[in-house]
C-alpha cells in the first residue's frame, strides 16, 4: 500500500533558498498561506528573517478584520508582519480576480528588493486550476507551463515551495497543528472561472480521474521543461540577432527562420523588451504592418505602452518618450557633469582620452539646441564639411532619433553630437583631459 506523503518542513526545505536578505511570506489568512507560515516560522533559525505580508484589496468589508487576524497570528509565531493596501478594482477589459492579481504582485514586487524571497503557497490544484483555465483560453506551451516553483521576482525572487503538494495534505497539516484561519466568502461565488473551476468542474472530473491534480501538473512540468529548452535556444539565437546598444531586432536575419521559429523568436524578443508574451493576432499584425512593409513605409504598432517600429530591416520596440523631439535651446554650466533635456533624455559629461578639451569646454558656453535643417560638420581625417542630414543617413540613425539627439555648441559653434561625432575643430587627443559627452534616456524612462 502506498504511503500517503506527510507535509512537513523536510519536505519542503530542499526548494528553500540557502541565503537571501528578507523573507516574505504572502499570508491571506487562509488554510494554505497559514500552513505555509507555520511549516517555517516553527523553525527558529528562519523565524527572525521572517516579515508576513498581508495584501488588503479593500473588495471584502471584513478585509479589516482580516488584517487584524493576520496580524495576530503572525505575533503569536513570533515573526514580523506588514499590510499593504492596494487598488484592486478592475479596469476596462480586465476581469476582476486579474485586477486583484496584479495589484497584489505590483505591491509585494516593490517590497522584494535585492536577495530578498516571496514565498506564495500555492499548492497542486492551484498548479491544475491554472493550467485549464490556460487551456480554456487557447494559451501556447508558455501558458500551459502553468506557474513554476522558483522564478525571478523585481530584485529578488519567487518560490512556490507547495506547488508539488495536494490540498488534502494541507488540510491535514492544518488539523494536526490546531491552526485557525479566516475563510473568503468570495471562493464560494462561481460566477469567477478559478472558482468555477474549484467548486463545480473539478470535483466531478476527479470523481472519474482521483489523481486529476498530479496528471495534470506532471503535464505543466512537461511544458515548462520544453519552454525552458526552447528558452535556451532563443536566448542563444537573438544574441545573433539582436543588436546589443539598440535592443532592435534584425528582420533580415529573422527572415532566415520558418513561420514557428520566427514566431517564437518574436514573442521571446519582446518579453526580453519587457512586455507581456503576444497572441497569435498580434503576432500576425506586427508581420503584415511592420515586418513585410515596405522599406520607406513608416508604420508603427502601439503595444502595451510601447511603439514598435521597422527602419531599414530593423524593428525598433520603443518608449514613446523616444519619439518626442527636442524642443528650445538649453544652456550647459560648464561645471555641470550632466544635464536632463526636456525630451527625457539626459547628457552626461565623462573623462576620456580623446574628445573636447577641459580647458576649451570650461571657457565656452556650451548649449544644445534641436536640428533645423542645413547644419554641417566637418569630421576629423575626411574631407570637406558634411551635412548631418547626410551623416545620419550613413550611420543608419532613425528618422526618429534624429529629431531628438541634441546639436552641442560651443560658443554657438557646432561641435559635436552627443554620443556620435565631435567636430574636427573641437577635438583633441590628451590622457585624462578630454571630455565625451553620453546621450540616453533618462533613469525614470
Amino acid at each position: 500500500m502506498r504511503k500517503t506523503p506527510v507535509l512537513d518542513f523536510q519536505s519542503i526545505a530542499p526548494l528553500l533558498p540557502t541565503s537571501f536578505g528578507t523573507l516574505y511570506i504572502a499570508y491571506s489568512g487562509g488554510i494554505d498561506s497559514h500552513v505555509l507560515l507555520h511549516l517555517l516560522a516553527t523553525q527558529s533559525q528562519w523565524r527572525d528573517r521572517i516579515v508576513t505580508v498581508y495584501v488588503d484589496h479593500g473588495l471584502q468589508a471584513a478585509s479589516a478584520d482580516w488584517t487584524v487576524h493576520c496580524r495576530q497570528q503572525a505575533e503569536a509565531l513570533g515573526v514580523a508582519f506588514c499590510s499593504l493596501q492596494v487598488d484592486a478594482r478592475a479596469s476596462n477589459g480586465e476581469s476582476p480576480e486579474a485586477a486583484a492579481r496584479n495589484a497584489r504582485y505590483r505591491a509585494l514586487e516593490k517590497l522584494t528588493q535585492e536577495d530578498d524571497v516571496l514565498l506564495t503557497a500555492q499548492h497542486r490544484e492551484d498548479q491544475m486550476e491554472t493550467m485549464l483555465l490556460q487551456l480554456f483560453r487557447g494559451a501556447g506551451i508558455q501558458g500551459l507551463a502553468a506557474m513554476p516553483i522558483k522564478a525571478a521576482f523585481g530584485l529578488g525572487s519567487l518560490i512556490r515551495p507547495l506547488l508539488d503538494v495536494s490540498k488534502s495534505e494541507i488540510q491535514t497539516y492544518a488539523a494536526r497543528h490546531n491552526l485557525q484561519w479566516v475563510e473568503d466568502p468570495s471562493n464560494q461565488h462561481s460566477d469567477f472561472d478559478r472558482n468555477l473551476l474549484r467548486n463545480e468542474i473539478v470535483p466531478l472530473l476527479k470523481q472519474r480521474w482521483p489523481s486529476l491534480d498530479k496528471t495534470i501538473a506532471r503535464s505543466a512540468r512537461h511544458c515548462g521543461e520544453a519552454v525552458e529548452l526552447l528558452t535556451g535556444w532563443a536566448n542563444q539565437t537573438l544574441s545573433q540577432l539582436m543588436e546589443p546598444t539598440t535592443r532592435c531586432l534584425a528582420l533580415d536575419k529573422l527572415s532566415e527562420f520558418n513561420d514557428t521559429q520566427a514566431n517564437w523568436l518574436l514573442r521571446h524578443w519582446l518579453q526580453n523588451q519587457g512586455l507581456k508574451p503576444p497572441n497569435q493576432a498580434l503576432l500576425q499584425s506586427i508581420s503584415q504592418q511592420l515586418i513585410q512593409a515596405r522599406d520607406d513605409a513608416n508604420p508603427q504598432i502601439l503595444i502595451q505602452g510601447r511603439v514598435l517600429k521597422k527602419f531599414r530591416q530593423r524593428l525598433h520596440c520603443l518608449h514613446p518618450q523616444q519619439l518626442l523631439k527636442l524642443t528650445g535651446t538649453h544652456d550647459w554650466p560648464c561645471d555641470q557633469t550632466s544635464l536632463s533635456l526636456t525630451n527625457g533624455y539626459e547628457l552626461t559629461r565623462v573623462i576620456a582620452p580623446s574628445g573636447i578639451d577641459q580647458l576649451l569646454w570650461h571657457s565656452s558656453k556650451i548649449t544644445l539646441k534641436p536640428r533645423s535643417g542645413g547644419e554641417k560638420l566637418k569630421l576629423p581625417g575626411r574631407q570637406g564639411h558634411h551635412d548631418l542630414k547626410k551623416l545620419f543617413q550613413e550611420a543608419g540613425i532613425p528618422p526618429w532619433e534624429r529629431e531628438a539627439r541634441p546639436l552641442l555648441y560651443l560658443d554657438d559653434r557646432l561641435a559635436a553630437v552627443p554620443g556620435l561625432w565631435i567636430a574636427e575643430w573641437a577635438l583633441q587627443t590628451k590622457t585624462d583631459g578630454c571630455y565625451q559627452v553620453t546621450w540616453q534616456l533618462g533613469q525614470s524612462m
